[in-house]
């Protein structure tokens, strides 16, 4: 899968909620904050799901209510269609359930 090109990337990043660039690195990060542990982890496996489906797998950390996760397309070396899609299906998912 191709990166992202330029006009890709001025269409597409802006229409992420919450999702920012990381710094030094062609990808994106977000703070997932739930309720409580068992919200968080729940979350988790079913992203997890819905990863495993896509073959694209989210680089991720939890603590507590806090989920850290950082998008990018390994094999592309770089941002791509794919991690867009996961980034608002990981947002869907979240809808109802984040904290703030």
């Amino acid at each position: 899968m191709p990166r992202l090109t330029d006009s890709e990337r001025s269409e597409l990043l802006p229409t992420l909620d919450g999702w920012a660039l990381v710094e030094g690195r062609d990808a994106i990060t977000k703070r997932f904050v739930f309720g409580d542990f068992n919200a968080a982890f729940g979350w988790m496996t079913r992203v997890a799901l819905v990863a495993e489906a896509m073959n694209h797998h989210p680089e991720w950390s939890n603590t507590y209510n806090r989920v850290e996760v950082t998008l990018a397309t390994h094999d592309a070396k770089g941002l791509t269609r794919r991690d867009i899609e996961l980034a608002q299906r990981m947002d869907q998912m979240a809808a109802g359930l984040v904290k703030g």
